[in-house]
């Protein structure tokens, strides 16, 4: 017998560690060549790191949220016989203990540590109080009595209320020993609901401590360094869409059997892309450490799209290439790919441009984040029918507003609000989606 390590394989270029996003295997589990070990992520790609031999699992190296280096043991298995020396680890014939975590630091919370939760009812100048200075006047019911975090958990757990519980410490304090007397002397632990009023419903205490781990911390990193780095700001267009869904209503019945259905996001897609080729500061990323603002000919848009396991950004490329249902096709394709899991790295990242869209659920004004270091996001909100005044006479029309969000760093308000009313001529006048402006390249659609 021998142990062999399982190390991470390189899981992408350019990566130098992966996060164990879920074991599928346990320690003592026989398991066979080729099975699943584990599922790891990268750049917002999940991957499955599968075992090349048979064996029996010794040892997981880390839990679910923790980073592990690219080369380095992932799994050790007892596996039969010899093994190539590459993988095993120095000592052969024994299991090497598992490294003490490292110390605590404000990057735990990212990492999948629990998080404290703050007591709602703690008195936030008392706390810092030296204990002489702290008030004793406290009402027995009406005012929480003094008690460690731990001491309130261990409360909460046997259902004691602790202003029923006579604390021997400064000012009242309630300690282990004072809650343990409590318990042995057999008094019926008082809950809330008990001195609740009639009528009231017992309340739900429970808490759930869900830790950031996978795609949700990737997304929470992702969304934290957008609102801190980036300068947002917002711009909200009304739209009148009636005559595109007019449009969108006809192609789809004269639309073959092989082509994709039409939604109104392709469309979108047709509108801005047009819309760029006036503004291209917006079809653009910033690097904000070099101070440079790149520019891109080519159209590659960004839609965002919620799957199971959170919001990812899949990538039309060069969408300035492709006509209304190419555009549908690709859509229809990532979406897919999205909600499965089976995109790779290239297809979900290097957009210059994103479009979000809830369909029927899109509210009727949002404020998107800008996904770094794009200078640009439009979203999408739902089409409704409202009272609309054209010429003196109250008239129903479908309406949907556009709320775009822009890096005021590199793009002012003016060619925001130009940029955005170009969209909005397009997609009231949908004949101008099939006419090219003078000097710009023949459209696709």
């Amino acid at each position: 017998m021998a142990t062999y390590g399982v190390k991470l394989p390189d899981v992408g270029e350019g990566v130098a560690e992966a996060e164990v996003v879920e074991w599928l295997v346990a320690v003592g589990e026989e398991i066979s060549r080729d099975q699943a070990l584990a599922e790891v992520m990268t750049d917002k790609a999940t991957v499955q790191i599968e075992a090349p031999v048979d064996g029996t699992v010794l040892s997981l190296n880390g839990a679910p949220g923790d980073l592990i280096a690219v080369g380095a043991d992932l799994v050790l298995l007892d596996v039969e016989g010899s093994v190539d020396a590459a993988h095993q680890p120095e000592e052969q014939n024994s299991v090497p203990a598992p490294s003490p975590p490292p110390p605590k630091t404000d990057n735990d919370l990212q990492r999948g540590q629990a998080l404290k939760v703050p007591d709602p009812f703690e008195d936030p100048f008392e706390a810092d109080l030296p204990e002489p200075q702290r008030r004793v006047d406290r009402p027995a019911g009406l005012v929480k009595p003094l008690a460690s975090p731990a001491v309130r958990k261990r409360a909460l757990d046997a259902g004691v209320e602790l202003r029923f519980v006579n604390g021997s410490g400064p000012a009242g304090r309630i300690s282990h020993a004072d809650l343990d007397a409590y318990l042995r002397a057999g008094t019926t632990p008082q809950v809330l609901a008990a001195t609740a009023a009639p009528g009231m419903r017992e309340p739900n205490l429970r808490i759930d401590e869900v830790p950031l781990v996978g795609l949700r911390r990737r997304i929470a990193a992702q969304m934290s360094t957008a609102k801190s780095r980036i300068p947002h700001i917002t711009y909200v267009e009304e739209v009148d869409v009636s005559a595109l869904e007019d449009l969108r209503k006809s192609l789809n019945e004269s639309a073959g059997v092989a082509q994709p259905k039409l939604t109104v996001l392709p469309l979108i897609v047709a509108a801005v892309r047009s819309a760029l080729g006036a503004h291209p500061e917006m079809n653009a990323r910033f690097d904000d450490e070099a101070e440079v603002v790149r520019q891109h000919g080519a159209f590659h848009c960004g839609v965002a799209a919620d799957t199971p396991k959170g919001l990812v950004v899949p990538v039309i490329r060069h969408a300035e290439t492709l006509d209304l249902w190419g555009l549908a096709t690709e859509i229809a394709r990532l979406a897919q790919g999205a909600r499965d899991g089976s995109l790779s790295s290239p297809e979900l990242s290097g957009s210059t441009f994103t479009i979000s869209s809830l369909g029927a659920l899109g509210g009727v004004v949002s404020t998107p984040v800008i996904n770094h270091p794009e200078v640009a996001i439009l979203a999408v909100n739902k089409i409704a029918e409202r009272p609309v005044v054209i010429d003196g006479t109250v008239v129903v029309r479908k309406m949907m507003n556009l709320s775009g969000s822009f890096d005021h760093r590199v793009v002012d308000g003016m060619d925001v609000a130009k940029f955005m009313q170009q969209i909005k001529r397009r997609l009231e006048q949908p004949a101008l989606l099939f006419i090219d402006p003078p000097g710009q390249k023949p459209s696709v659609v």
